[in-house]
């Protein structure tokens, strides 16, 4: 016989309010029920291990160095993405990989148990992502848009605008605690077109970390030097050397194309002099299913623009 829905629901109760009590590690960091440092939590999410980075390694860099917390999830291992390794073994090289390069950028990992290829927007990883969220506390969260090219990618979205929503409703995974109020979500920049184009609502100039998120995203040569899931495998070290360098100038492009596209942002939120200089940069669109900032708000949350 079933028991009662409110006998479940005391049972609830009683071991949310002992979880409040304790203290969450996650990516090895602590984050108690009130961090009280007056610092920014931000979690990233990005379907495999390296689009957190490419994505949003920048920003990530800026925040960490102005001492706020930036937890960067791959949301599946990246198993399957080489030519010649797979399976655990990959695996294990892409967490290494990735856990070198966030630490290059000052923030946190943490890789999920989830095959490469194979992430579905089912209930238990809805209940996975909104845990990692409450568990980090985070002000910020950042995801994939959920039109992309890789189903990966959309279902990465999917399950963090479905988290939305949920990661304040007590009496769902009431095993951990309830955000008292909705982080700001943001998507992650991309040029697809259907259904809808990307919105640049908010675009942050990084031309002081450049280098950094470059010299971090060489540290996943798997990906960018072998060559990832397409290869082929470079034939010796002189190739390796060309190969790392072109995805350098590649990487270097990427955020040099994002500054031109969105100008006119960069102006309105650095000033037409400072904002005309600005050589790189990383581009987010606010999602409307998480608390919508204002200007003022936005200008805490990215303490890198300028006060006006």
């Amino acid at each position: 016989m079933q028991k009662p829905r409110y006998r479940q629901w005391a049972k609830y109760l009683v071991f949310t309010a002992a979880a409040v009590g304790c203290v969450l590690i996650v990516g090895g960091q602590a984050a108690g029920a009130q961090p009280g440092d007056g610092k920014l939590r931000i979690i990233v999410f990005g379907a495999h291990p390296d689009d957190c980075e490419i994505r949003a390694g920048g920003t990530a860099a800026l925040w960490a160095a102005a001492g706020h917390h930036v937890l960067m999830v791959s949301v599946t291992n990246g198993d399957i993405g080489h030519t010649q390794v797979f399976g655990p073994e990959l695996a294990a090289r892409r967490k290494a990989e990735v856990e070198a390069a966030d630490k290059h950028l000052g923030a946190s990992t943490r890789v999920l148990d989830i095959h490469d290829g194979e992430l579905e927007p089912t209930l238990e990883n809805r209940r996975t992502i909104t845990r990692a969220i409450r568990q980090w506390q985070a002000d910020i969260v950042i995801a994939h848009r959920p039109n992309d090219y890789h189903p990966d990618h959309r279902y990465t979205g999917v399950l963090v605008q479905d988290s939305a929503y949920m990661v304040t409703v007590p009496f769902f995974c009431p095993d951990t605690p309830a955000l008292p109020r909705n982080p700001v979500f943001l998507y992650s920049e991309d040029g697809f077109e259907r259904p809808n184009p990307f919105r640049a609502d908010i675009v942050v100039a990084i031309d002081a970390v450049i280098d950094r998120k470059v010299e971090a995203l060489l540290m996943m040569e798997s990906q960018f030097v072998e060559g990832g899931a397409n290869g082929p495998m470079p034939k010796d070290a002189a190739e390796r050397k060309v190969r790392a360098e072109r995805a350098a100038a590649g990487f270097r492009a990427r955020a040099e194309n994002t500054a031109n596209r969105f100008r006119d942002k960069l102006i309105q939120l650095y000033g037409q002099e400072q904002g005309k200089k600005v050589r790189y940069a990383e581009a987010f669109e606010i999602c409307e299913y998480g608390r919508r900032p204002g200007a003022e708000e936005i200008r805490r949350l990215f303490p890198f623009f300028p006060s006006r």
